[in-house]
């Protein structure tokens, strides 16, 4: 088991890959998560890829985020800028202390929606993005230039906490700054399936 990592800014778990045709993960939990949370999901759907996963900074109640929102839907984009900034800025770090390439983030709910921030404001720090249950992190977008960057946006078309219409924005918000989006609507709810593990594993795959 790779040791938690404490002497940075985020508390995280590096796992060097064995593979290195494969671009690495950067793992971002959902709420209630923390750097182990997606270990077996990222082995999984990309064997064999360095992991690099951190545990989200912001706690509400006990759970561990990557940003503050005001309600359910409803984010403080004022913080989500910030730690959306901070997030790539550890990214960038860990790629120097790791020597690695850009990661492709893999992000699941409040994990996908700053993967989704961090697309549109710090594009330079990611190769693409696998978002999984995510919706559109800013009311206003910074317009970035992603330049054909792969994202894969896997949806569920029962989810209570995501509208389909907020989810469909977001592959155009993404579009219109210029990604190569893949976005896929499941038979599913907010949670995740064998559907969401084969899709992923595919695009990974070709990514």
């Amino acid at each position: 088991m790779s040791d938690t990592k404490t002497d940075t800014d985020f508390i995280h778990v590096f796992e060097e890959g064995s593979d290195p045709t494969r671009k690495p993960l950067l793992l971002l939990h959902g709420t209630g998560g923390d750097e182990r949370d997606l270990l077996s999901l990222g082995r999984t759907v990309a064997p064999g890829a360095s992991l690099l996963s951190p545990r989200g900074k912001v706690l509400e109640g006990a759970a561990p985020r990557f940003f503050r929102r005001l309600a359910e839907g409803v984010f403080d984009e004022v913080d989500l800028r910030r730690r959306t900034d901070e997030l790539a800025d550890f990214v960038l770090q860990a790629r120097e202390r790791y020597g690695l390439p850009a990661p492709i983030a893999l992000g699941f709910s409040n994990g996908a929606n700053i993967a989704a921030a961090m697309l549109l404001q710090r594009p330079e720090a990611l190769a693409g993005a696998a978002l999984l249950r995510a919706m559109m992190p800013f009311a206003d977008a910074p317009r970035g230039s992603l330049n054909g960057k792969p994202v894969l946006i896997l949806s569920g078309a029962l989810d209570p906490i995501v509208p389909a219409a907020n989810a469909d924005g977001l592959a155009c918000q993404l579009e219109d700054s210029g990604a190569q989006v893949e976005h896929r609507v499941l038979p599913a709810g907010h949670g995740l399936g064998q559907a969401d593990l084969g899709l992923l594993r595919d695009w990974l795959a070709r990514v």
